[in-house]
């Protein structure tokens, strides 16, 4: 047992030190185009988003329109409960759904920060007298804790905002309008509930920054055309106010529509802030969203960028995108920790027997459902990480760490020479990664699905290489799925320069298993090379 706790302990120092988050507890600043700690050292962020917490989405629950936000979640566990005793259910909620455990786990699983999603009403109460609310700052309080003691920083975002800057269920609107710009005692309040925080934690290093509005002003809506000219005077006066009382922590801001318009960033608005859009990729099929529209505003105003939000995709997805962040010098925050019922978040909440019947009363508002205080009783036990069902696999994609199945067409991001080799450099892709010439070819696309399925051609002499990480030095089993074209192929799979041949006579898709290979503890190189004849190669498999 002792033997197995030192291993234990030694594999999470291994995570901690390749996510670079062993020497958190240190005040962060922006230089130039990075984020620093107090020695200097580069601090890359790779964290979780903490979503469905201290603001709870309808779409985590499985919940139809009559639930889309936390007011209308409160409104309908009261429909079930009463008032009084759903009060007391979500009291209960916000004390189980994050909790030590949750954090953690976070840290050994080698994530080195979290993104809170507040609020405002968990802070400040609504309507003519407005009072703060214990409740939210003690739970805040808890997690910075929590954070301060297993090395994770935290970038507190305001994601509902007094009135809603969105418009939408997100920020728990109460109209669908955005009205933190329309009405000047929202922006009262809002000034007032970032004062008080900042307030708070000022001296505390565990923070890393303040996100001051998610996602604000859509273009869908016709917000932008009313209120984009007012986010940048709204940022300045929040930065102002909160420097008055905090002058060392860094701020992230984000663009209109999404958070994704950058166009009214043309210089910074502190010295100590750095910039940040959301990454999603839901197209059909698979296909990466281009990011140099980033990249070409990072270099005009010369401070860092931070993804504050990536993921509810697919594994594939996932690899790719953290692999292109790493490249670009982009920290990235995977979105949300935990879900209900999913397959495609680190953990998942499994649903309560009768929790069907609470679905069909959030999408008709009618017929509640039956025996309710065992089914939220039920949920209460379940929302614990310990209750939850956990799926390395979602972890390991974005981390591109051992075990892993590692798709063809996620070849590394350091370009031609280096990641691949293809001889017709002048024909791009059809499909994915459409602004490189490596033939990648579409197999399944089935929209019911998480992922379509996609394989890369190669000819002879042509090559593609992948890098992924190993917390220790050891081996494992390896397949691959590949298929000849027209004749047989002969290929070589290097594993650290080291080879393995493959003779491919099928040409219908076969899986073939390797002899264990060694992977060393840190960046190992996966390399596969086409001697002769054309192969399509699907995936390969690197497993205990």
């Amino acid at each position: 047992m002792k033997q197995y706790m030192k291993k234990f302990v030694y594999i999470i120092i291994v995570l901690l030190c390749l996510s670079g988050s062993v020497y958190a507890q240190s005040f962060l600043h922006v230089q130039g185009q990075d984020i620093v700690n107090e020695n200097g050292q580069k601090v890359y962020f790779q964290g979780v988003g903490l979503g469905n917490w201290l603001l709870p989405e309808g779409y985590m629950w499985k919940f139809g329109g009559y639930g889309d936000r936390p007011r209308t979640i409160e409104r309908l566990v009261a429909d079930h409960l009463g008032k009084e005793q759903a009060d007391r259910f979500f009291k209960t909620y916000r004390q189980n759904y994050i909790t030590e455990a949750d954090i953690k786990r976070i840290s050994e699983l080698g994530f080195n920060s979290v993104r809170p999603a507040l609020n405002a009403r968990r802070f400040l109460t609504e309507g003519d007298d407005n009072q703060f609310v214990d409740e939210g700052f003690q739970l805040l309080d808890n997690l910075i804790k929590w954070c301060k003691k297993y090395h994770l920083y935290v970038i507190i975002d305001m994601h509902a905002a007094p009135g809603g800057q969105t418009g939408a269920n997100i920020d728990d609107s109460q109209n669908d309008k955005c009205e933190l710009f329309s009405d000047p005692k929202n922006e009262e309040l809002l000034v007032k509930l970032w004062v008080k925080i900042a307030g708070r934690y000022k001296d505390e290093p565990t923070v890393a920054a303040y996100d001051l509005l998610n996602e604000p002003i859509p273009e869908c809506t016709g917000a932008d055309k009313l209120y984009k000219d007012s986010l940048i005077p709204v940022y300045e006066r929040l930065i102002k106010a909160i420097r008055a009382v905090d002058k060392k922590h860094m701020f992230t801001l984000e663009g209109y529509n999404w958070a994704g318009n950058w166009s009214v960033f043309t210089r910074p608005l502190d010295p100590n802030l750095f910039f940040q859009f959301h990454y999603y990729c839901w197209s059909r099929p698979d296909n990466l969203s281009d990011i140099n529209y980033y990249l070409h505003k990072r270099d005009q105003l010369n401070a860092p960028v931070w993804v504050g939000e990536t993921g509810e995709k697919n594994n594939a997805i996932y690899f790719a995108t953290t692999q292109l962040f790493e490249q670009n010098n982009i920290g990235w925050s995977f979105w949300p920790w935990k879900k209900m019922d999913t397959r495609n978040t680190p953990y998942s909440i499994k649903p309560p027997e009768g929790w069907d019947k609470v679905i069909a009363y959030s999408e008709a508002g009618k017929d509640v459902a039956k025996d309710p205080e065992k089914i939220f009783n039920q949920f209460l036990e379940n929302i614990k990480i310990e209750n939850c069902d956990f799926f390395p696999d979602v972890v390991n994609s974005m981390l591109r760490r051992l075990p892993l199945k590692i798709e063809a067409e996620n070849y590394g991001q350091e370009g031609y020479m280096k990641s691949y080799f293809v001889k017709d450099t002048l024909t791009k892709s059809s499909f994915y990664r459409i602004m490189e010439p490596v033939k990648i070819v579409l197999i399944k696309n089935d929209s019911t699905s998480l992922a379509s399925e996609q394989a890369i051609t190669l000819s002879d002499h042509e090559w593609t290489s992948y890098r992924v990480k190993s917390v220790e030095n050891k081996k494992y089993n390896m397949a691959v799925k590949v298929k000849a074209v027209g004749k047989p192929a002969s290929v070589t799979l290097f594993v650290n320069g080291k080879p393995a041949g493959i003779r491919i006579s099928n040409t219908e898709w076969m899986e073939l298993n390797l002899k264990p290979q060694r992977f060393l503890q840190g960046e190992n190189k996966i390399k596969i090379y086409v001697k002769n004849g054309n192969i399509e190669f699907d995936w390969i498999n690197v497993y205990k």
